[in-house]
C-alpha cells in the first residue's frame, strides 16, 4: 500500500487513539490476554504488581501492567466474532500501522494473543469442574473469515471439508472454516489441559442448539458435532470467539491461543453454577506461564 489509509477506514478518536479500543500504541504490551466479560479484566489485573494503563470505551476495557516483571495487557472483547473482528483489527493497527502517517510499518510486529474464556463441553466424558480445554483447532460456524482475501492461506481445507461431509452440513448456513492455533503458545501454556477442537458459534442460543420458545432448523447438529472425528481430533467444546481470533490473528501474523474453563456439558446437560474458582485458577496459570514461572 503506497497511499495513506483513509480516515473513514482507519478511524482515530480526537486523542489520536484507535477508535473502539481507545488505545495508543505505547499502551499495548506484546502479550495480550483477551477476556469476553468486561468484569473479568480486573480479575486478571488484580494479580499485576503494577498497573500503568487504564482505558475504557463501551464494553472494551483495557489494563496494561506488570506481573513479576512481565509487561502484559488484559482487554475485554465482549461476546461474539463480530467484536473480535473489531478488536483484532485495532490491535494489529496499534502494532503494525504508523498512526501519524497512516501507513503500514515496514517491519512487522507480532503479538501474543491469549483468550481466557468459558465454554460448554460437547463430549460426554468432559467434566464441568476444574476442567480446561486448550483449543488446538477452531471451527468457525460464523463465516467471518471468508470476507478476507487471505482466508485460503490459513483455512485448513481438508479438515473443513471433512467436517462438512461428516456433518452433512446444511448449505443454507454459513460455510465453516478451520484454523490452527499457535504451536509456540501451546508449548508454553497448554500443559495439563485437554487439547482439542473448539466450535465457534455465531450466537448463544439457536447456533449452539439451545431452544426456549423457538424451534431449531437443524436440531441434529450438536449430535453430529459430538461424533465428528478428523485424524483423532474431536470437537470438545462450544464458545463464541476463537475462530475469529485464530483466523484473523493468523492472517495478520500474530500468535493466538484459547484456553477455556468448562462450565457446562451440553451432552449430559450439566452446568457448574459456581465456576469462578476455576476461572481464577486459569488466570493464575496463564499469568505464571507467560512470565516463565
Amino acid at each position: 500500500m503506497n497511499q495513506p489509509i483513509p480516515a473513514s477506514q482507519l478511524i482515530l478518536n480526537n486523542e489520536g487513539a484507535v477508535y473502539h479500543l481507545n488505545l495508543h500504541p505505547d499502551q499495548l504490551a506484546d502479550d495480550v490476554i483477551l477476556v469476553g466479560d468486561p468484569g473479568r479484566v480486573d480479575m486478571v489485573a488484580a494479580y499485576f504488581d503494577k498497573i500503568e494503563v487504564q482505558r475504557q470505551n463501551r464494553e472494551l476495557i483495557t489494563r496494561t501492567g506488570y506481573f513479576h516483571g512481565k509487561r502484559i495487557t488484559v482487554l475485554s472483547t465482549g461476546m461474539g466474532t463480530d467484536n473480535i473482528d473489531i478488536v483484532l483489527n485495532e490491535l494489529d493497527t496499534l502494532a503494525n500501522i504508523d498512526l501519524k502517517t497512516r501507513m503500514p510499518k515496514e517491519q512487522h510486529h507480532t503479538l501474543n494473543l491469549i483468550r481466557i474464556g468459558t465454554s460448554g463441553a460437547l463430549q460426554p466424558e468432559i467434566g464441568v469442574e476444574d476442567t480446561y480445554i486448550a483449543t488446538r483447532y477452531a471451527i468457525g460456524l460464523d463465516g467471518l473469515l471468508y470476507f478476507y482475501e487471505k482466508n485460503t492461506e490459513v483455512n485448513e481445507i481438508a479438515m473443513r471439508d471433512a467436517f462438512i461431509e461428516q456433518m452433512n452440513y446444511p448449505s443454507d448456513l454459513p460455510k465453516p472454516y478451520v484454523v490452527e492455533g499457535s504451536q509456540e503458545l501451546f508449548d508454553r501454556l497448554s500443559e495439563g489441559y485437554i487439547q482439542g477442537v473448539t466450535a465457534t458459534a455465531p450466537g448463544f442460543y439457536g447456533p449452539q442448539g439451545r431452544t426456549l420458545r423457538m424451534h431449531l432448523s437443524y436440531p441434529e447438529l450438536n449430535r453430529k458435532m459430538e461424533s465428528f472425528n478428523y485424524q483423532g481430533w474431536r470437537v470438545c467444546n462450544f464458545e463464541m470467539e476463537s475462530s475469529a481470533l485464530y483466523g484473523l490473528g493468523k492472517m495478520m501474523g500474530h500468535n493466538c491461543m484459547t484456553v477455556c474453563a468448562v462450565i457446562a456439558n451440553r451432552v449430559i446437560e450439566k452446568f457448574a453454577i459456581d465456576y469462578h474458582p476455576y476461572i481464577q485458577k486459569l488466570i493464575v496459570n496463564t499469568l505464571e506461564r507467560l512470565a516463565g514461572r
